[in-house]
């Protein structure tokens, strides 16, 4: 009897063991996968902006211009100017040389009306250049054309029905005189109300359905500069400040012989240094022309970037190097 009590203890016991170690092994694979569950995300990267790169927009539009004179074509400048902010890297649309743009842009649905053409001429050339301009391309857009000369010419007044603005700045070709009618067209421009504010010398020919879609690859509201440098660099100037010393500043500009067109939105900022006469003295602070002070305000202190555009062209080219299937095409 004593044997038989001892050999069902030893079996419950053998028993007992091994639905221990079974309960060992299964109780691992009832367990949940919380340590998968939980494993830590990537946080996303952050990257700062790229630096300010010069753009180059080559786009079907144009006006085929020839003549002005380049005040700076001997100068060069290297200026420190400030460089964008770290930001959220945003994707942005980029201009390449060819013009074409990658990824997604405003444009503006542009009339001729919108356009705000201003012809810097003098009172000796009113026969000689207005009178052409005024028998071809400005007869096709006498209300958006407005005249800048130094001098009052009632016949030409009646006989052009234009809009001819005597600036009363003197009729010599230097600085002083140039920067006098350049305010005199930025605070009539602002007036208008109008979208775009271009301006050509009275040896230009303008083709304006080239340019009407030209700017309306832009919109108004954005920072746009069009035009085209006459050097191959950046021009560098002394700048004056008010205390005894000077800084030296870099910038691209569009020559006014070939002729540059500004946004309505990048034209009011450039108020504090252009308007109510503002313009001159923005200009002497640098000692530089007309043309070169537009640059200056836009890319020095503004730090907004010069569309380089190859469809404008001045005295300066040789035009009957010109495709003449491309002719049409340009501004």
């Amino acid at each position: 009897m004593q044997m038989a009590l001892v050999g069902v203890s030893k079996s419950c016991f053998l028993f007992s063991l091994a639905f221990c170690s079974l309960l060992l092994l299964l109780i691992p694979a009832l367990q949940s996968p919380t340590s998968q569950l939980d494993a830590p995300q990537p946080r996303p990267q952050i990257k700062s902006a790229s630096a300010k790169q010069p753009h180059h927009a080559d786009l079907p539009a144009g006006t085929v211009s020839a003549g002005g004179t380049d005040s700076a074509a001997g100068l060069s400048r290297s200026s420190e100017v400030q460089g964008t902010p770290v930001r959220t890297e945003i994707p942005t649309p980029k201009r390449t040389v060819d013009g074409n743009i990658s990824g997604p842009r405003p444009t503006d649905k542009l009339e001729l009306k919108d356009i705000f053409i201003a012809v810097k001429t003098t009172r000796k050339y009113h026969k000689s250049r207005l009178e052409l301009l005024i028998q071809t391309w400005v007869s096709q857009a006498k209300e958006q054309t407005y005249i800048f000369t130094d001098g009052d010419d009632k016949e030409l007044q009646v006989k052009s029905r234009t809009n001819i603005i005597n600036t009363n700045c003197s009729a010599a070709h230097n600085r002083q005189a140039l920067c006098c009618k350049m305010s005199v067209e930025y605070d009539k421009f602002i007036e208008s109300q109008k979208k775009w504010f271009c301006h050509v010398d009275d040896d230009n020919y303008v083709i304006l359905p080239s340019l009407l879609r030209l700017l309306s690859s832009y919109h108004h509201s954005q920072d746009i500069y069009l035009g085209r440098p006459s050097l191959d660099h950046p021009i560098e100037a002394a700048e004056r400040v008010k205390s005894d010393g000077t800084v030296s500043v870099k910038f691209w500009f569009a020559t006014g012989g070939a002729g540059f067109c500004i946004s309505r939105g990048l034209a009011l900022k450039m108020s504090p240094w252009t308007s109510l006469g503002n313009f001159i003295t923005t200009a002497e602070k640098i000692r530089l022309p007309d043309d070169c002070t537009i640059g200056y305000i836009i890319e020095a202190l503004l730090e907004v970037t010069l569309t380089h555009t190859h469809l404008f062209h001045s005295h300066l080219e040789n035009l009957q190097k010109l495709p003449v299937p491309t002719v049409l095409d340009q501004v």
